[in-house]
């Protein structure tokens, strides 16, 4: 098995990044009409600016709301958009949802695409990629694509006016990242590209959760008070790149499928992705057996930057025993990436490791 890395064209981040996209874009030789799929934040935070930035490098551009889901719907709904605007290139601004369902309608135009995140809530931007959900917001299915976005641009000044809640749920989605790419990694399972994982790609998994555990609770008081720090620039770079090339150019594992388990829930649904797949990395650890002392390690880090270690925190505080079996089946649906663990893994094995690991949660928390 060849190995395989997999990475955007170009990663710029900075604050006011956004002032430098169309500059960013023509230096790449991506050329208008653009067509930018926005959520509602990046829509009332940057319309100035890209009338600005793109006027500046002659990029003709227009926007579209995002509808709220990335769905096969929303898709097709983006795609006639873009045609509409004889669009050449697709632009997502916003937080994952959003950039999955520009990428996806990017790939099936055969247009470049550019990711703008305005927040760093999970390790969307950086892959080749998408997360596809129902319309009502259950996970469907991973959509795989070519090749990775020719651009991912992270403007930190827009994300340290993001809600904090949005910043920890990116600490979240990347606190999986080292735990599912060791799994893969150990296991010689191919990685999210169809190869083997690079020694690169496994140093920047591990390195995106050393920098998690520095900096992330100063990340956080940076976003509390609107600033841009340099723990928050290290900590946006570990949500985004480190965690995005780790996951992907290593492999995922249990934490990623449980949180797809999850989403059949719907108690759920209130919950980001990350704030999801952190519940999940703990059920990964209790699953595989870890030793204790890195599960405290982890319960200390989510305890002190605020994701959850509990059911009731991922909303199934009393969660019956017929739903617990709805979610377990989901986890290890053939196909699941919790098949990538290093034994054979049934429904009431994960279902067992659910509750063992809301109750180490609740068990750390103490009394209530």
């Amino acid at each position: 098995m060849l190995s395989v890395f997999s990475s955007p064209g170009r990663y710029t981040q900075g604050k006011h990044a956004t002032a430098q996209l169309g500059a960013e874009m023509k230096g790449l030789g991506l050329r208008g009409p653009a067509l930018i799929l926005a959520g509602r934040s990046a829509q009332r935070l940057l319309a100035k600016v890209w009338t600005e930035t793109f006027g500046d490098a002659g990029i003709e551009f227009s926007v579209t709301p995002f509808g709220g889901e990335c769905s096969h719907r929303e898709i097709e709904r983006i795609k006639t958009a873009a045609r509409e605007a004889q669009a050449r290139v697709v632009i997502g601004a916003g937080g994952g949802k959003v950039l999955d369902a520009s990428r996806a309608a990017a790939a099936d135009l055969d247009l470049p695409a550019v990711n703008c995140p305005t927040v760093a809530s999970s390790d969307a931007p950086c892959s080749a990629l998408s997360v596809i959900y129902t319309d009502e917001g259950v996970f469907q299915e991973y959509r795989f694509y070519a090749r990775n976005p020719d651009l991912v641009l992270v403007d930190t000044h827009v994300i340290a006016q993001g809600p904090v809640r949005l910043l920890v749920a990116g600490m979240g989605d990347a606190l999986a990242t080292m735990f599912e790419a060791q799994t893969c990694v150990e296991g010689h399972i191919q990685n999210m590209r169809g190869g083997a994982s690079t020694e690169s790609a496994l140093a920047l998994a591990e390195l995106c959760y050393r920098t998690l555990l520095n900096d992330g609770p100063a990340a956080k008081k940076a976003v509390a008070s609107g600033v841009v720090s340099p723990a928050l620039e290290r900590l946006v770079e570990a949500n985004t790149l480190l965690s995005g090339l780790g996951f992907e150019s290593s492999g995922l594992a249990a934490a990623h499928a449980v949180h797809n388990g999850l989403t059949a829930a719907s108690g759920t649904h209130p919950y980001f992705h990350g704030e999801k797949v952190a519940f999940g990395t703990l059920v990964q650890l209790v699953l595989e057996g870890q030793p204790q002392s890195r599960i405290d390690e982890v319960l200390a880090f989510s305890t002190r930057v605020g994701l959850p270690i509990t059911l009731s925190e991922v909303g199934l505080a009393d969660i019956e025993d017929g739903l617990l079996d709805q979610v377990a089946e989901r986890a290890t649906a053939e196909g699941e990436t919790i098949h990538n663990e290093p034994f054979d893994v049934r429904p009431d094995m994960v279902a067992d490791a659910i509750l063992a690991a809301d109750s180490l949660g609740r068990d750390w928390q103490g009394p209530s």
